[in-house]
C-alpha cells in the first residue's frame, strides 16, 4: 500500500497575528495506524519543505501517545521536514490520499487547484480519500464527474461549528466548516464536541475533530485492504 499524506503549509491564523498549520495528532495517529500496517508513506505540501505546525498542537494537553511516538521518531520528523511539493506528485503512484488538518487547510488547500485536481483524480479512479477535522476544507471545491460538488449527497463530517465556537475561531476563519459542507448539499452529521467521530461514504472518508483522526485512518486501512481481497 502507497499511500499519500498531505499537510498544509500556511501559518498564518487569519488576521490574528498568531500562528496555524498542521496538528501534530492528525498527522501522527494516522501516520502509525497506516505506516504500522506496512504502508509506505509520501508527505506533500503545497510549498514542499518543513510544514508549519500549528502551536497549539504542541500544548502538553494536545499530547497523544502517537504524539509522543512522532517525537522520538527521527523518521518520521525528517520525513515531515522534506515534504515534496504537491505540484510533483502523480496518483497513478498511489493507492490513497490522507489529509490531516489543523486550521492550515482552510486557507491554502480549501483553494490549491494541484490539490483538488489531485482529489479528483484519486476519487474518479477508484481510491479511497480521507480528510479530518479541518481537511474537509480542501473538499469545498472538489467536484465530481458529472460536475457537481463531491460531497453532494454524501455522508460527510468535520469541525463543527460549536467546536470551532469553543476554540473562539468563528470569526476568524475564512469560513464555518459544517455550514460550508451542508451549503454544497452534503449530509453533514457530528458527535459529541471533541469526541471520535468519523463518517465513511464510499470511497469518502471524514473525521470530526482531533480525537478522530486514528479511527479515520482505520476506516482508510480497511477500505484499502477491502479493496485488495
Amino acid at each position: 500500500m502507497k499511500i499519500l499524506i498531505v499537510l498544509t503549509s500556511h501559518s498564518a491564523l487569519g488576521d490574528t497575528g498568531k500562528k496555524t498549520g498542521f496538528w501534530i495528532e492528525e498527522f501522527a495517529a494516522p501516520y502509525y495506524v497506516l505506516a504500522d500496517a506496512g504502508a509506505i508513506i509520501t508527505i506533500a505540501s503545497p510549498l514542499g519543505g518543513q510544514p508549519p505546525v500549528d502551536p497549539k498542537s504542541e500544548a502538553p494537553d494536545a499530547q497523544t501517545p502517537a504524539t509522543k511516538r512522532f517525537y522520538a521518531d527521527l523518521d518520521a520528523i525528517d520525513k515531515v521536514a522534506n515534504t515534496i511539493k504537491l505540484s510533483g506528485v502523480k496518483q497513478d503512484d498511489y493507492d490513497a490520499v490522507f489529509y490531516p488538518g489543523g486550521h492550515g487547510p482552510m486557507w491554502d488547500l480549501a483553494n490549491d487547484k494541484t490539490s483538488i485536481k489531485l482529489i479528483e483524480d484519486f476519487y474518479n479512479t477508484q481510491k479511497p480519500v480521507a480528510f479530518v477535522c479541518h481537511a474537509p476544507a480542501a473538499l469545498i471545491k472538489v467536484k465530481a464527474e458529472n460536475g457537481q460538488p463531491l460531497v453532494k449527497g454524501k455522508k460527510v463530517t468535520g469541525f463543527s461549528d460549536t467546536e470551532e465556537e469553543a476554540v473562539g475561531l468563528t470569526k476568524v476563519v475564512p469560513f464555518l466548516l459544517e455550514d460550508e459542507l451542508k451549503k454544497l448539499g452534503a449530509h453533514y452529521s457530528k458527535g459529541a464536541d471533541f469526541g471520535s467521530f468519523a463518517e465513511q461514504d464510499g470511497l469518502l472518508i471524514t473525521g470530526q475533530n482531533p480525537a478522530s483522526s486514528e479511527a479515520v485512518a482505520k476506516l482508510l486501512l480497511k477500505t484499502l485492504i477491502g479493496k485488495k481481497e
